[in-house]
């Protein structure tokens, strides 16, 4: 019998990386897609090295055409995708008075309507077999906070939330559970950017107010979407779960 597979996106460094690796250690082969070729490779290769199963596919999650292609060849090279891990992202720091439309656009494109081109392609095969499970990244900034300068990613990870809960709803009963996650602040590339984020005294700061004492690593995103996908969350659909420390609730 062949192994599960999962496609993720944005999976060459990251949250998207720490997921790719968890979900080969868990058994699954592994569609690493990225915008990053080189890093993309990089992480497929690691997991093959380390006895699993991967291949990396380019993927610009705004392109539809791309979108359906890799999804159809990630279909075809391991037999079936079980999972899809959407978490392709990004978070431009812009003030309100310059987010013109073409900023607002890009960011949309990518946060929320790059989530549903990716599921979209993936859904036929899944309803054809019943069975099937959706991860979906948002952010603790599109369920409890707003972002100044950051307002369209803010509305971006909203709708993914929205996105999630229909998604969950049309699909349940024909065997495919989506959920989200909404990651809290979480050491990654973004969030160490000074120019578009917190930078690296900003996220040393945001540990000393978060009630468990340290700031996330992306493994701690990708243990949660491992288990979101695994039959140990059977009866869960439709929830976007926050892992962020205890912030939103500790935070007073």
């Amino acid at each position: 019998m062949s192994k599960p597979g999962v496609l993720i996106t944005g999976s060459g460094i990251g949250i998207g990386k720490a997921t790719a690796l968890a979900f080969a250690k868990a058994g699954y082969a592994v569609a690493v897609t990225d915008v990053l070729d080189v890093e993309g490779r990089e992480v497929a290769a690691a997991i093959e090295a380390d006895g699993g199963e991967a291949a990396f596919f380019h993927l610009d999650v705004t392109d539809t055409a791309g979108a359906n292609a890799v999804v159809a060849a990630a279909e075809q090279r391991f037999g079936r995708l079980d999972v899809i891990v959407a978490n392709a992202g990004i978070a431009h720091k812009v003030p309100l008075a310059e987010l013109d439309d073409a900023k607002w656009d890009v960011t949309l494109d990518v946060d929320l309507k790059g989530v549903f081109r990716v599921v979209r392609a993936a859904l036929p095969a899944m309803r054809q077999r019943g069975s099937g499970a959706i991860v979906a990244l948002s952010s603790i900034m599109g369920v409890a906070y707003g972002w100044d300068e950051h307002v369209h990613y803010s509305a971006a990870k909203a709708g993914v939330v929205g996105l999630v809960r229909g998604l969950a709803v049309e699909l349940a009963r024909q065997g495919v559970r989506v959920n989200g996650i909404a990651p809290g602040y979480i050491r990654t590339a973004q969030a160490l950017s000074v120019q578009h984020s917190l930078g690296p005294e900003g996220l040393e700061r945001a540990a000393a107010f978060i009630p468990m004492g340290r700031v996330g690593t992306p493994e701690d995103i990708a243990d949660v979407a491992l288990f979101l996908a695994s039959p140990a969350a059977r009866y869960i659909t439709g929830q976007t779960i926050v892992v962020d420390g205890g912030l939103l609730v500790g935070r007073y």
